[in-house]
């Protein structure tokens, strides 16, 4: 039956909302929730959708995608940085690789040209899956991700060496190497003019990137229509991507570049998130088309072949990705994570394989079940993630030896101080400066060493223990300042110190307002904010630049913060208790706080016409009625 073009959308769009989203909460990743989506919708299970090729070639135009975005986020200095990764690791793979696979394939009765080619096209990896199953999980720019990164570019610049030598595989085993069609434009100029064409096509890109593409973006910036700047953007990465096609290049390694050199324009941004969403979309289109080729009935009819070639595949490659990792001294953990990532087949290895088919390098025989393998081997290498986000990197994260907590010297300090981090060692500092003892506990012993290196002494302990707080003299002290950052652990060092030493006054550090609550709540009545003195502060020089007279603008600036104390104490009971109470005052103190403010304004333009420069062409502004006393104050 033949299906309408909006019946296979609406397809592809359901299979990927429904189960991106599940695979997702379930902690399986968004490229294998669409790999298992293909499998559910393909012609091998419920044939929701038919042949999936030209699907798959639409598709393909998000990887294009995708390493345009990559080359964006790469400015040209750290591409040179990496040039050693690329060419050395990134040699290395697939010259091992392809080295190791052809041996076994020899060994399995295939003829050198065809062992050969088997051999190059399994030693690709699929950038695809890679790239997007790191970028989800935030280690592409650590060291195991550079790694991946650099092989995958790596072989994204040895298939065009590859194609070429195809041919030359496929006159060797006697197969029509003439006979292959073509539609690029190399193929048909002299051999001399060849090499040198291609060169120029990538010179072409670099300095139309450089030099011409920024004056377009300024002319059509010019416009203010957003929806120009997106189609430049798209027009810039299908016209590379066409031009490569044309001179017989990787136009996924074409628009990389292009992404590199407009890495440095000022228009980087803009045009990483005018092609982000397009991107998303068709590589999860390409990874539902991935899945929904996966010849099921090939599987299951020959499941002993299949699932050799799919467990030699992962575990030669894998074997040899760790040996790499060992001999560039990525370290155990990095090492894991590159073999892991990287040891599956390609979307490069489907494109080999098709064109050694055209050429009589292998028969159908060898090709199909091969291509089963690197689909299952794709659709593994999510699990092979989770496997060592789960499994292998818990066990190399070998945690060094644990410190015992450090034996408190008897002392009379009348301060104790809990945390001696950002906020914690500026009190500490001003205290002990002001000839007051403290004893300060932290419990990060890398932190107590770093500040004993500049002579502020800290003891290593954890303050939510009774017996260190003894021993620090809290049942001598007189005052206890908690300024932990962790919301829940300083609640609880709170809650252990009004128990066991009620005595001690305590002063403490919030790191947000919910935090603020909580230590309200439990009579805590010195709280400060983190971040409200210096919002403030920044909040002061702001009104200054704005016109804003130096006593005018700190004037506003402590009428603020007194209402937004107040407005702080005054919400804490509602907090958590009764919303509709604490909406409904919240709501209030908004409205309170800016009639006050523009009645103090008024007030003071009054008295001083020269208190805002602005005061001459700036209206001031209306007033509402004076609030209600006790009313007042800020969110």
């Amino acid at each position: 039956m033949t299906q309408s073009f909006l019946f296979q959308a609406v397809i592809y769009l359901l299979a990927a909302v429904a189960a991106v989203p599940i695979a997702k909460r379930l902690g399986l990743g968004s490229v294998l929730g669409y790999l298992l989506a293909g499998v559910v919708i393909g012609p091998s299970a419920l044939h929701w959708v038919g042949d999936v090729a030209d699907v798959q070639h639409f598709a393909e135009f998000g990887v294009v995608m995708m390493l345009f975005v990559v080359g964006l986020e790469l400015r040209p200095s750290l591409l040179w940085r990496l040039r050693g990764p690329i060419l050395g690791m990134g040699s290395a793979q697939v010259l091992v690789t392809a080295g190791v696979v052809t041996g076994l394939a020899l060994l399995s009765a295939q003829r050198w040209p065809v062992a050969v080619t088997i051999g190059l096209t399994l030693a690709m990896s699929s950038t695809a899956i890679v790239i997007q199953s790191l970028a989800e999980r935030g280690v592409l720019n650590t060291r195991g991700g550079q790694a991946c990164f650099s092989v995958l570019l790596f072989q994204d610049i040895a298939v065009i060496p590859i194609l070429a030598l195809l041919p030359w595989l496929g006159r060797a085993q006697g197969g029509p190497a003439a006979a292959v069609p073509t539609d690029t434009v190399v193929d048909r100029l002299p051999h001399w003019a060849q090499p040198l064409t291609t060169v120029g096509a990538v010179v072409a890109v670099v300095i139309v990137a450089h030099y011409v593409l920024r004056y377009v973006f300024r002319y059509v910036a010019a416009s203010k229509l957003r929806e120009m700047f997106t189609a430049v953007a798209l027009l810039v990465v299908a016209g590379v991507a066409w031009m490569m096609h044309l001179v017989g290049l990787s136009a996924a390694l074409g628009t990389f570049i292009a992404g590199v050199v407009l890495a440095e324009s000022e228009y980087r941004h803009q045009l990483e998130a005018d092609v982000e969403p397009f991107k998303g979309l068709l590589l999860g289109l390409f990874f539902i088309a991935v899945g929904a080729g996966l010849d099921l009935g090939l599987v299951a009819g020959r499941p002993a072949l299949i699932g050799g070639l799919v467990l030699g595949l992962v575990a030669v490659k894998f074997g040899l990705l760790l040996l790499l990792g060992w001999v560039f001294r990525l370290g155990w953990g990095a090492s894991f994570l590159f073999a892991c990532a990287l040891a599956q087949g390609g979307e490069f290895c489907f494109v080999l394989l098709g064109m050694s088919d055209q050429l009589g390098l292998v028969t159908a025989g060898v090709a199909e079940p091969l291509k089963a393998a690197i689909a299952v081997s794709m659709a593994l290498t999510p699990v092979l993630l989770i496997l060592n986000d789960r499994v292998i990197q818990p066990r190399l994260a070998k945690p060094g030896p644990k410190r015992e907590h450090d034996v408190v010297e008897s002392h009379d300090h009348p301060v104790i101080l809990a945390g001696f981090g950002r906020v914690g060692h500026v009190v500490g500092r001003l205290l002990e400066a002001n000839g007051f003892g403290v004893t300060v506990l932290d419990n990060d012993p890398d932190q107590v060493e770093l500040l004993g290196r500049f002579g502020l002494k800290a003891f290593y302990g954890d303050a939510s223990r009774a017996d260190l707080l003894a021993a620090a003299g809290a049942a001598k002290a007189k005052l206890f300042i908690c300024a932990v950052d962790n919301e829940q652990q300083s609640l609880q060092i709170v809650d252990l110190v009004r128990k066991e030493f009620p005595h001690l006054h305590i002063v403490a550090r919030a790191v947000n307002r919910n935090h603020a609550y909580g230590l309200l709540q439990r009579g805590i009545t010195e709280v400060r904010r983190d971040t409200l003195g210096s919002a403030l502060d920044l909040g002061t020089d702001a009104l200054r630049v704005l016109g804003f007279h130096a006593h005018r603008a700190v004037r506003a600036v402590q009428v603020f913060r007194r209402r937004e104390e107040e407005s702080v104490r005054t919400l804490a009971p509602f907090y958590g208790r009764d919303e509709a109470g604490y909406m409904s005052i919240a709501r209030q103190h908004v409205k309170n706080l800016e009639a006050v403010l523009r009645e103090d304004l008024r007030k003071e333009h009054l008295d001083r016409p020269d208190a805002w420069d602005t005061a001459g062409s700036t209206p001031v502004p209306e007033v509402d009625p004076k609030p209600e006393p006790g009313k007042d104050g800020g969110v």
